[in-house]
Order: structure tokens, then C-alpha cells, then sequence
């Protein structure tokens, strides 16, 4: 069987040619180390032996973006269905899927149809960003007898039922435990900033690419980040930028200024609200801008970031686990360029304690 890679360096070629066909594989490995693309082609390789596999995300966004990386790795028949995990999981049970209070689904009545049910052989499945899935869907994938690959970061955490490595492992059972290093995403600069955010234990790799330091804007004028964002776009025509905000009313918010102003930047929205229509499906491979909210923009990647509303964490705690972990996948996101805004009169505490040589400030 040949195999077609797309864009991969030796070592992740390597990487994906040491996982075996059969047994449970759990891939960790820090930001820009190509996890998203390895999955989709850990996908294809699995479904090239036959098997029906599925490619799993928590993200509509994400499974957005990685359902043409999949169809250009392969013909359109090549087996592999590219789905958000709650998509399957609801699909796979049928019916009305007990949920329960947490967005999730009742675990313990979808064991017991896993325990009874007739269905044939199991697919195989790949998870990207597999840390932030529950528990009790790699329990499931046990249950069903799947051959799973997880690719994960656990410093990459960022919902509340989220999976930790060791509990993802032990929840499959037998599980062999990999390692991919390496950053291909972000510049020197950009990967120096994020480190300042890190909370794991080993150093960050430190890419060799050079880019500009990151900018620190007071958006104090009404119009301030409106300009930015048209300065950017006008500069950097062919980037995809990506303004990550905190909330769905600052995203419209955004959204309408900028369409009032510049309408020919034709900017995109998505938010995980809306069931179907622009707002719902987008196309992030195109130049220009792109407005998420935070949840939404892991897995993904920007020539330019900005995350302009980084006051509404101002009075939270800057040595927080969890708001250090958020902006160290945020910063992660940028490939080029990163920019974060503020409004008041003094730097959120997190982003003050930053040397110049790290964060300009403008």
C-alpha cells in the first residue's frame, strides 16, 4: 500500500509510519507540532486497510477545517467520515440520545447499548484535540472495541469536561503512549511569548522562523480596533486573520462595525449558536477576516491573530492555571503576526508582567 503525505515533515512522517494498525495509540504533542494534519492522515491510513473510520472533533469549527484537508488527501471515496464527536456519538445511538446537565450525553445508558448492541464491527476512530472530549467517550470507544488515536495536549485544556492524557489512557484500556516534537506553525517571537504562558513542566521547542514581536494596542477611541483591523487587512491582504473575542455580543459587535466601515473586506463570523446559515458555515482557508469566540478557535491557525478584549480578564487571578492555559492556546493560534487589545487605563495584570522585548506596547 503507498501512502501520500501532504505536507509533513521527516519526523512526523516517522511518527505516523511507528503507529501500528491495530491497538489504541494516544499522540501528544505541543502547539504547531502538526497534530490536526497528522490525524486527518492517520484517518486515511486507517481507512486504506478497509476499515470505515471516523475522524472525530469536539468542534463544528475545527471539523469545518479539517474535512477538506481530508478530501485532499485522498478520492471522495476513501472511507473516512470527518464528524464533531457529538454529532456521532448521537447518530451512532439513535433515537433521542439521553443527554445530561453538562452538554454531554448519559454515559452510562450509552455502556449499556454499547453492551447489547449488534451492529457489526467497530469503526476505527481518530480524535483530534482529544483533550478536550470527556472521560466517558474513550470509555465508550473501549466498550465498542475501536481502535482509537488520540492526538492531545494537555496544556491545551480549555473546557470543563475536559480529559487529562493519564485519564484518556486509562480509559481505553491498553493504550501505547507517543510523542511528536517540534513547532511548524508559529515564529521565534510568537513561541517565546506563548512559553511565558505555558503551565507544563517540559520547555517549549523554539521554532527557527523570525517574525515581528507581539503588539499590545489601548483601544480606549471607539473606532480604535476598527481601524486595526482594516489597517491589517489593507497591509496583509493575503493573510487569513483571525480575531478571537470573548463573547458572542462583542463578535456582532465587531461583525457590524466592520461592516458599516468596510464592507469589501467581506468579514466572516462563526459562533457555535447558530444552527446553519453564514454564521453557522465558514470558510477559514480564504484571505481576510474571520471573528470566533475563544472556545471556538482551538485546533486552528492564523497568519494573523488579535485578540482585542483581553480587559474582561483583567481582574482575574495572572498566575491562574486555567487563564494562563487559555491565553497559551490563543497566542499558539498566530503564525505571523499577533496582536492583543485592551480598554482602560492599565494592562491587564497577565500581559503587564511581559518585558518589552516580548510585548510592544502602541
Amino acid at each position: 500500500m503507498t501512502i501520500t503525505y501532504l505536507d509533513l515533515s521527516p519526523a512526523q512522517r516517522a511518527s505516523l509510519d511507528s503507529l501500528p494498525f491495530d491497538g489504541n495509540h494516544l499522540v501528544s504533542g505541543p502547539p504547531g507540532s502538526g497534530k490536526s494534519l497528522m490525524a486527518a492522515q492517520r484517518a486515511l491510513m486507517l481507512a486504506l486497510t478497509g476499515t470505515p473510520t471516523v475522524l472525530l472533533t469536539r468542534s463544528n469549527l475545527l471539523r469545518q477545517t479539517l474535512a477538506p484537508v481530508v478530501s485532499a488527501l485522498g478520492t471522495q471515496d476513501h472511507g473516512v467520515r470527518v464528524s464533531t464527536a457529538h454529532s456521532w456519538l448521537a447518530r451512532w445511538f439513535g433515537g433521542e440520545a439521553p443527554r445530561t446537565d453538562d452538554g454531554w450525553f448519559d454515559w452510562a445508558a450509552f455502556y449499556e447499548r454499547a453492551a447489547v448492541a449488534d451492529s457489526g464491527p467497530a469503526p476505527a476512530l481518530v480524535v483530534d484535540e482529544g483533550q478536550d472530549l470527556p472521560v466517558g467517550l474513550y470509555r465508550l470507544c473501549r466498550i465498542l472495541g475501536s481502535r482509537t488515536t488520540v492526538y492531545a495536549d494537555e496544556c491545551q485544556r480549555l473546557t470543563e469536561t475536559s480529559s487529562t492524557l493519564a485519564e484518556i489512557a486509562n480509559a481505553l484500556g491498553k493504550c501505547t503512549s507517543h510523542t511528536i516534537e517540534g513547532n511548524h506553525r508559529n515564529t521565534r517571537q510568537i513561541a517565546l511569548l506563548a512559553a511565558k504562558f505555558h503551565i507544563g513542566i517540559s520547555s517549549l521547542p523554539l521554532p527557527d522562523p523570525e517574525g515581528p514581536t507581539a503588539r499590545l494596542h489601548r483601544l480606549n477611541r471607539a473606532s480604535a480596533l476598527t481601524d486595526l483591523l482594516i489597517g491589517l487587512a489593507e497591509r496583509h491582504s493575503r493573510h487569513r486573520i483571525g480575531v478571537v473575542l470573548s463573547s458572542t455580543h462583542a463578535q456582532f459587535d465587531v461583525l457590524t462595525r466592520l461592516e458599516r466601515r468596510a464592507p469589501r473586506l467581506r468579514p466572516q463570523l462563526y459562533t457555535s449558536q447558530a444552527t446553519h446559515g453564514r454564521y453557522r458555515t465558514v470558510d477559514l482557508n480564504r484571505p481576510g477576516i474571520a471573528i470566533l469566540n475563544r472556545a471556538s478557535a482551538k485546533g486552528l491557525d492564523f497568519d494573523t491573530v488579535v485578540i482585542p478584549d483581553t480587559h474582561v480578564d483583567g481582574a482575574a487571578d495572572p498566575t491562574s492555571a486555567t487563564l494562563r492555559m487559555t491565553y497559551y492556546v490563543l497566542a499558539t493560534r498566530a503564525r505571523q503576526e499577533l496582536h492583543f487589545g485592551y480598554e482602560g487605563e492599565t494592562e491587564p495584570p497577565l500581559l503587564a508582567s511581559l518585558p518589552e522585548n516580548l510585548l510592544r506596547r502602541r
